[in-house]
């Protein structure tokens, strides 16, 4: 592995990229694959295995995800790590590739294809001999789209390897096209209740032909909120390769939405997490908090049993390799949207569950809490008692290693030059995970899972290595809050951190540009971000802050920011560029912000604070209205839980909580902002809606603030998508260099703006 400057760097300067602009030293440091998947296949006795990898990378050129598959050989080997790593393929494309999953055995393939002509949805399964099972699904028309990625997706084999497992939207009847009043002598239909459609989300009631009647097709149906439009009234569906039937399960309570299901230990029922939905659906995406439970459905009697405890928030159910222990992820139901979790584990003959990990409130050296939403697909090791998993630990993301039994933790990767850690697989002991750094694109790498009490030092083997980028450099800062004002709020002065990203190249001062993270509570970990990096290349230094309220620090800290947003999180961003510029080499003079979301409302806090501080300023879907957001967002319970007060979901607005929420809000200020502010949003924005940006944009126009808009008209909140990404990069990345200045080419300096 390439773990510093030393080893495997580019010697291409990258003032040469730098000069290119911004544009082409973004497209440059985005053309490492991150790597979304791996399987292992043991051949050879146990010996030899065969490692299956999914990655994707930017192609502009298409506009779209360049995807595909690479293949390994993994050997052991008599030396000190065990293994020997080399590729046996070239890389092939699987850019149709929804979904895809290997048996039990990884003797076949079940493979989610989109046809490109039709747009069908195509289930094949493939083994040694080719494709043995091909299932058009939109033929079937049995349900609709079958949900690919997000919080309810899944494909999980039966253990007999006979039967498939996977989550789609229920089928709706097709709206009869035309209106009764546009067809002559059509009478008007008759009155409806209302109060009972609407409490059925997603159910219409249909003709006798399978249609929609006229007067039910403009019914409202809820979806789950930003980035899960399409994800209304999900459903189970199994695929019987031996019977060749496809059937949607039955036994679902009507009041869940069901989804990452897998089998149960002997194949005749099925796991799964179930949401309630009832009385409305709140925004899910980024929010553990929503009332969930573990559930078993049993096919027989279509009897389905609540596992988990009743009022509580649980995901990623996983089942060990000798099928008598379930691990899973639990929280509190509302409260911050991200917390510490439990993490959970159910013996499955007595169905009893014990609490593996507890909920942290104070970090230690060993170990700071769980904020993983996602447990790896495979994580039990093979003597079904020790489990890995990846976990933001501060400002790190690491592999702990958890013994279920004795409930002891070890951190597999701390001190490691690399700062961000993800695992991929855990199969037969062998480990396959990815690795990065602020200045280091992931890699690909294994390691042989020791015997239990010998699991350290590990020693990872390099299967795909990447070169150290030129042109940066990092390090984690500490900063201490100073203890003031009273009551609980201003205990926690715990320390918090930050990253800084500085050019290698050129010369001090460096002009910095700040970046709150939004969430609020989520974290900047240090892992590898090309837009970050492209900054750095092009002169500046980044300074990642992590304020109080941030994931990996501890629930007290989370909990510390509840009722002080806008204050709290506010002050810690400050002070963190106050004690970089006291310590490092960086222009007070030439400073920026540029966030997201909760960052953009931290950074319009500052610009109204502090008028004169920031000489530029690049926003991406922010938040400046608190009080509007309470009739636009799919996650209103957040500017409650924000202030301090509780939700219902009979609440309604009182004019002093929104008075409150008035006098936190940037918008409030508005008139004190002197920056130039570029404002980023999408159009089908559901977490904030964009005319948040749009009121800002007007107010700083009418008082002659330099202001720009971007309006993207098929973005949604995280304004993803490869050539969204680019254009908001390219427009920042300009924002920044047209009001800080330019670096000259020799390396000696800035050019003043």
């Amino acid at each position: 592995m390439a773990t510093g400057t030393e080893k495997g760097v580019e010697h291409a300067p990258s003032l040469i990229q730098a000069a290119q602009g911004p544009a082409a030293c973004y497209r440059e440091l985005s053309r490492f694959p991150a790597v979304t998947r791996a399987a292992l296949r043991a051949a050879a006795e146990g010996e030899t295995f065969l490692l299956y990898t999914e990655c994707s990378r930017p192609d502009p050129a298409r506009r779209r995800l360049l995807r595909f598959g690479r293949h390994y050989s993994l050997r052991r080997t008599a030396g000190p790590e065990g293994l020997a790593a080399s590729r046996t393929a070239l890389s092939a494309g699987i850019h149709n590739q929804l979904l895809s999953q290997d048996s039990p055995t990884g003797q076949r393939r079940a493979v989610l294809e989109r046809c490109p002509r039709q747009g069908h949805e195509l289930l094949q399964v493939w083994d040694s001999g080719g494709c043995s099972h091909s299932v058009d699904l939109t033929a079937l028309g049995k349900h609709g789209d079958v949900y690919t990625e997000g919080p309810f997706a899944c494909l999980s084999w039966s253990h007999s390897e006979t039967r498939l497992l996977y989550v789609a939207e229920k089928s709706r009847p097709k709206r009869q096209p035309p209106c009764p009043w546009d067809v002559p002598g059509a009478a008007w239909p008759a009155a409806e209740d209302e109060a009972e459609e609407s409490s059925m989300p997603g159910v219409t009631n249909h003709g006798a032909d399978g249609s929609v009647p006229q007067d039910k097709q403009f019914v409202y149906h809820e979806d789950w909120g930003e980035a899960l439009s399409t994800r209304s009234m999900p459903v189970l569906c199994a695929l019987d390769l031996e019977g060749l039937s496809l059937s949607v399960l039955e036994g679902v309570p009507e009041h869940l939405s069901p989804g990452q299901a897998l089998w149960s230990p002997d194949d005749r029922g099925v796991v799964f997490v179930g949401w309630w939905h009832k009385p409305f659906r709140l925004g899910l995406s980024a929010c553990s908090n929503r009332r969930s439970g573990i559930f078993h459905l049993d096919l027989a009697s279509g009897c389905c049993e609540l596992l988990s405890a009743e009022n509580c928030s649980v995901c990623s159910p996983r089942l060990s390799p000798d099928g008598q222990r379930l691990l899973y992820l639990e929280g509190v139901v509302g409260g911050p949207h991200r917390q510490c979790l439990r993490l959970r584990m159910l013996t499955w003959q007595t169905r009893q569950t014990v609490t593996v990990l507890d909920v942290v409130q104070e970090p230690t050296e060993t170990f700071a809490g769980l904020y993983t939403e996602v447990l790896p697909p495979q994580c039990w090791a093979a003597d079904s008692r020790r489990a890995v998993l990846g976990t933001p630990q501060r400002s790190r993301t690491d592999l702990l290693l958890v013994d279920t039994e004795a409930s002891t933790v070890t951190n597999l990767t701390a001190g490691s030059p690399e700062g961000c850690w993800e695992l991929l697989t855990l199969q037969w002991d062998l480990l396959v995970a990815t690795c990065s750094a602020p200045n280091h694109p992931p890699s690909l790498v294994v390691a042989v899972l020791p015997p239990a009490g010998q699991e350290l030092p590990l020693g990872w083997v390099p299967v795909e290595d990447t070169p150290t980028v030129p042109g940066v450099t990092w390090k984690t800062l500490t900063v201490q809050p100073p203890c003031s004002g009273q009551g609980p709020a201003a205990q926690n002065t715990q320390a918090f951190e930050a990253l800084l990203l500085s050019p290698s190249d050129g010369i001090p001062p460096y002009p910095l540009v700040v970046c709150p993270h939004g969430g609020p509570h989520a974290v900047f970990d240090a892992r590898w971000r090309p837009n970050m990096a492209a900054l750095c290349q092009l002169g500046f230094a980044v300074l990642l802050v992590n304020y109080r309220g941030s994931l990996g620090f501890g629930q007290a800290s989370i909990s510390s920011l509840l009722s002080r947003v806008g204050e709290q999180d506010v002050a810690d961003t400050q002070l963190a560029v106050e004690q970089a510029l006291h310590r490092e080499p960086l222009d007070p003079h030439r400073l920026a912000l540029l966030a997201g979301s909760h960052g953009a409302f931290i950074a319009l806090h500052l610009l109204t604070r502090e008028p004169k501080r920031y000489q530029a300023c690049a926003l991406r879907s922010p938040v400046s209205n608190l009080p509007a957001l309470l009739g636009t967002s799919d996650i209103p319970d957040w500017r409650y839980t924000s202030l301090g007060l509780p939700y219902s979901f009979e609440r309604v607005p009182r004019a002093e909580e929104v008075a409150i929420m008035l006098l936190r809000s940037p918008i409030a200020q508005a008139a004190q902002v002197q920056t130039p502010v570029l404002l980023c949003v999408g159009a089908r924005d559901r977490r904030v809606s964009p005319t948040q940006a749009l009121e800002l944009y007007r107010v700083l126009r009418a008082r002659g603030v330099p202001a720009r808009l971007l309006w993207y008209p098929e973005g949604g909140h995280a304004l993803a998508g490869v050539e969204m990404e680019a254009d908001v990069f390219k427009n920042c990345a300009h924002w920044l260099l047209q009001h800080l200045g330019q670096p000259r080419r020799d390396g000696t300096g800035w050019h003043s703006p």
